[in-house]
């Protein structure tokens, strides 16, 4: 039996200290997660406990199919969408580290997003449109596949499809003004 597997036995248990070791652990990464859904570090922090309730109440509930933190993330993820729905607001902020170019733009685009900062990316993001930005959000970030998309936001296949080409066009016209104003300055 693993270290996560004995902690996961004594958090089914309900044992605090297993808790609360498992939160410690855990905690970074899913408040990564909810912070891309929300609109700031305060209620990504208020989602981010929402989820972790609902890991504990439903404990049980993992079988074991794939990885704990997989489910655990899947959590923080509809926890982060619920409450978008109900604030009916939303913002980005993420870490691009580990992921592919051709996933944020186009295999066929001109334009190598290692140009931009990180900060750049993220305010570039951050201007897109809602329904884009959670298509691209979860496609990009999360590597949901567009009938996931599609199922969780209640939008067809095509629609989640079309969506994440409008957002990558989106976004390469943003990174193009972008470049064009630092040549400017320069």
């Amino acid at each position: 039996m693993t270290f996560d597997d004995k902690l996961l036995e004594l958090c089914k248990k309900g044992e605090r200290a297993a808790q609360e070791k498992l939160f410690s652990i855990y905690s970074p990464n899913m408040l990564g997660i909810c912070i891309r859904y929300a609109k700031n570090l305060h209620e990504a922090e208020d989602v981010m406990q929402e989820g972790f309730i609902k890991i504990f109440t439903n404990i049980d509930g993992f079988r074991g199919d794939g990885s704990f933190e997989g489910w655990m993330k899947r959590i923080m993820i509809n926890t982060s969408l619920n409450h978008y729905y109900k604030a009916k607001k939303s913002n980005f902020e993420t870490s691009f580290d580990g992921i592919r170019e051709s996933k944020i733009v186009s295999e066929d685009e001109e334009i190598p997003i290692s140009r931009f900062s990180q900060e750049e990316m993220i305010d570039a993001i951050k201007l897109l449109p809602h329904g884009y930005k959670q298509v691209f959000n979860m496609y990009v970030f999360d590597n949901y596949k567009h009938r996931e998309i599609a199922e969780l936001l209640n939008i067809s296949v095509n629609t989640s499809k079309s969506q994440l080409s409008k957002a990558r066009n989106f976004l390469k016209n943003i990174l193009l003004k972008i470049e064009k104003e630092r040549k400017i300055i320069e």
